[in-house]
């Protein structure tokens, strides 16, 4: 890492926002409690909390991705939040394989505090002196309670999915290497991990190397959730990160989603759809068009490409 003052370098690139040391040092002060936190629906059940920092907060934020992003290393198994791959990129690697494993993290974000994130800085050999650790837990962590004074990662925080990701370096890196040897696929797209084999009954001893690896490198801190632990073969649905891959290995959206998103059409057509609906609906038809193509030619074809047209354009 290049000896870069990483205090000195927010200061000098947002003088506009503090004009003096002293101004910066008053409101990063505080900047674990600058969140605005409301809850959101999960798409199964519950609610997950999202934690959005203050403006400001989230320029010096960007500013500590834009310092660290060539310095921090990131495994290539990882899907989420990095360019060039996303969910569809995710699926597609898994596509030819038959047998697939299926976990994921509990409360992924806020599981990572300060303590992880400086560990991970030590296996990566990144010295940070006193001074920029407290500037760095201060400006990219949140305090969730403010009868608490633990600090954890948010969501809703733009730093917050590299942060992660590069926490997860030393487990992705552990991971892979024994899927490697064992002729398995791994990829982790945020806190879903997908595990994929041609070789029967491999994929269940992967289960334990994951619960190992996470007490190896993070104590209890990250844990699995049991009950979304999945095992899964071709001769059932296989689906990745909410994408299903169909029986001749191709990326579908789903027949359930399917029906949804023609029903949507429907009422669009009777003139009864929400605006909700509406937007949602449009944003879908998108991801359709670079998912499943060919399930967009066909909604043309029963409704009418004028029909589509105007959903996407919100008429």
């Amino acid at each position: 890492m290049s000896n870069i003052d990483v205090t000195q370098y927010l200061i000098e690139h947002h003088m506009e926002i503090h004009k003096s040391k002293e101004g910066f040092e008053s409101f990063i002060k505080g900047a674990s409690r600058k969140y605005r936190s409301y809850e959101i629906p999960k798409r199964t059940s519950g609610t997950r909390k999202i934690a959005q920092p203050m403006r400001q907060l989230k320029d010096y934020q960007r500013t500590i991705v834009t310092i660290f992003e060539t310095t921090f290393l990131i495994h290539d198994c990882c899907m989420a939040y990095m360019k060039g791959r996303d969910i569809k990129t995710n699926a597609l690697i898994h596509s030819g394989n038959s047998f697939f494993l299926k976990m994921d993290f509990t409360d992924f974000f806020n599981s990572i505090t300060p303590k992880l994130f400086f560990e991970g800085c030590e296996r990566q050999k990144i010295d940070l002196n006193w001074a920029d650790k407290e500037t760095l837990e201060k400006i990219l962590f949140w305090c969730e309670n403010k009868y608490s004074k633990e600090l954890v990662l948010s969501i809703g925080a733009p730093s917050s999915p590299f942060i992660s990701n590069f926490v997860m370096y030393s487990f992705d890196e552990v991971l892979n290497e024994y899927c490697k040897k064992n002729g398995i696929t791994y990829t982790r797209y945020a806190d879903d991990l997908t595990f994929s084999t041609s070789t029967s009954g491999i994929l269940f001893s992967v289960p334990d190397i994951v619960r190992g690896t996470l007490l190896q490198f993070y104590g209890t801190k990250i844990q699995i959730n049991q009950f979304k632990t999945a095992f899964s073969s071709k001769k059932h649905n296989r689906h990745v990160t909410g994408l299903t891959i169909t029986n001749d290995n191709n990326i579908s959206i789903g027949r359930e989603k399917k029906r949804y998103i023609k029903h949507l059409v429907h009422n669009f057509i009777e003139e009864k759809i929400t605006l909700e609906d509406l937007n949602y609906l449009r944003g879908y038809l998108g991801f359709i068009k670079y998912v499943e193509p060919s399930f967009l030619i066909s909604l043309e074809q029963k409704y009418t490409q004028s029909v589509i047209q105007k959903i996407r354009l919100g008429n």
